[in-house]
């Protein structure tokens, strides 16, 4: 039977090679640039070339980058993609000499050094912004250190804390997340250049000196592995999700607690939508766009992790092109939501006079009273929370305010002990305030004055060792960049 089709089929070429080679010029082609003219150093450094050859193919790679408007380029079938694009335009204007720029490197290692590329500005881009909100928290922190607030548990009102203390959780985990991230980053600094198609080369490549100029720490030893083993996908990724499931969950808070029957969050004007028929509305509803876009976030993550399952340890385009570029709608969907978050919080206020209202109805500080007893009256603990639950009982019966409720407390603390309490009506008031609350919770980690100023500093300081991180591979980065002009500027006067 003779085939007389030819490559490639308009089905194929409609439905994956001309969107593959729109990506590449949106995401890849300033990297593949990069790429050709490091090996091409490399490869005049060790000989592999001679100068008058390198020279030649440095000359043409710049008439190349010069005259071609990468925009204005369309998939015509002619070249399967833009790497053959490329090197059929050093044919053109070099003949045999042109295809030299191949010795010694694949598709397949070249493919893999574009993802990580493309993924290590995103992803430094990300983790800035991570950073940078993480700071804004910090400030928001310090500045409601004292603010009081509610702190709900299973969705019911538990103890006073303050606004600055919950942030500080927050911070936290914003600070773990960003720790798990940058560990992630960190396998995207392993170049796969030299690895070729699976084995490396006959030739006398030098790895490291590719790296280097492309900015990466090291090159990736096993070279199997440089084209098979995908967890700086796959582990990426997983680090991207978490950062957004964690946020949602505090953007969910933020709907439940700017809600009217709650309203312990004020969103200002800039930031409430009203409705077009209801004009007493205040819709937060970039609270709605924050949680979903952490959804979507995610979402993407998910999809780019879920890929990857059962596919063979080995090349495969399920880890490739068009996986990797579905990737970065994560970046993008995520960027806005941080970027969102980052002028909603610290725009927010609490409203105190609902807190104290909410306070004071939910009996929330009644634990201390029950602690109170304890170190003041010598009691077993469960014998002062007893005695507690029947305050709380009696003054929520009569909607009574907590504060105003020592005469229900005398009869509890009388029915429990057969004696007369020795706290009066003004301790009880103290006993059972939220600042008193607040202030007696002094051990590590509480709500605190002294607490939280001490953890503050601590973020802080992580915070700034992270961004220090963070700086240093900037610079290195630019340096690298430096090397790379000044080593391929020497080839072409050589």
């Amino acid at each position: 039977m003779t085939d007389t089709s030819t490559f490639p089929d308009p089905t194929y070429k409609e439905t994956v090679l001309a969107p593959l080679f729109e990506g590449v010029k949106t995401h890849y082609a300033a990297h593949m640039g990069a790429i050709n003219q490091a090996h091409l150093v490399m490869l005049a450094e060790t000989g592999i070339l001679t100068a008058a050859q390198a020279r030649q193919i440095a000359a043409a790679l710049r008439s190349i980058e010069e005259g071609t408007d990468i925009d204005s380029l369309t998939y015509t079938g002619e070249h399967e993609d833009y790497f053959f694009y490329v090197e059929a335009e050093l044919k053109a204007r070099l003949g045999d000499l042109g295809g030299m720029l191949h010795t010694a490197r694949s598709r397949n290692d070249m493919d893999h050094t574009l993802f990580k590329m493309a993924l290590r500005s995103r992803s430094d881009a990300m983790l800035g912004q991570i950073l940078r909100l993480t700071g804004k928290l910090i400030d928001k922190a310090k500045a409601e250190r004292d603010t009081l607030i509610v702190a709900y548990t299973h969705g019911q009102p538990a103890q006073p804390t303050t606004f600055g203390h919950y942030l500080a959780a927050m911070i936290e985990v914003l600070l773990r997340d960003a720790e798990r991230l940058g560990a992630a980053v960190e396998a995207l600094d392993h170049c796969p250049m030299g690895a070729a198609a699976i084995t490396t080369s006959g030739f006398p490549i030098d790895r490291g000196r590719v790296a280097e100029l492309l900015g990466f720490r090291e090159p990736l030893l096993n070279s199997y592995g440089c084209i098979a083993s995908v967890d700086y996908v796959t582990g990426l990724y997983s680090a991207l999700k978490l950062v957004f499931v964690h946020l949602g969950r505090v953007v969910q808070d933020m709907a439940f607690w700017s809600a009217f029957e709650v309203g312990q969050l004020y969103v200002p004007n800039a930031l409430v939508q009203i409705s077009s028929i209801m004009p007493q509305k205040r819709n937060p509803v970039p609270i709605e766009h924050m949680r979903h876009l952490a959804s979507v976030t995610s979402g993407h993550c998910d999809t780019i992790i879920n890929t990857m399952h059962n596919t063979p340890f080995t090349d495969m385009n399920d880890s490739e092109g068009e996986v990797q570029q579905a990737g970065y709608a994560a970046f993008e969907s995520g960027g806005r939501m941080l970027a969102l978050l980052g002028a909603f919080l610290p725009a927010c206020s609490i409203n105190e006079a609902r807190v104290r209202e909410n306070a004071d109805r939910a009996c929330i500080t009644i634990t201390e009273l029950a602690d109170t007893l304890v170190r003041d009256e010598g009691l077993s603990f469960r014998q002062a929370h007893e005695i507690a639950a029947r305050t709380a009982r009696a003054v929520v019966g009569e909607g009574q305010s907590l504060a105003r409720g020592h005469s229900h407390f005398k009869q509890a603390f009388e029915a429990e002990t057969g004696r007369a309490s020795a706290l009066g009506a003004a301790d009880f008031a103290t006993a059972v305030s939220p600042e008193t609350f607040v202030t007696r919770r002094d051990r590590l980690g509480g709500p605190a004055p002294a607490a939280m100023d001490a953890a503050l500093t601590l973020y802080r300081q992580n915070l700034e060792d992270l961004k220090s991180v963070t700086a240093r591979k900037a610079a290195r980065l630019a340096e690298a960049q430096t090397l790379l002009d000044r080593a391929f500027d020497a080839l072409e006067t050589t």
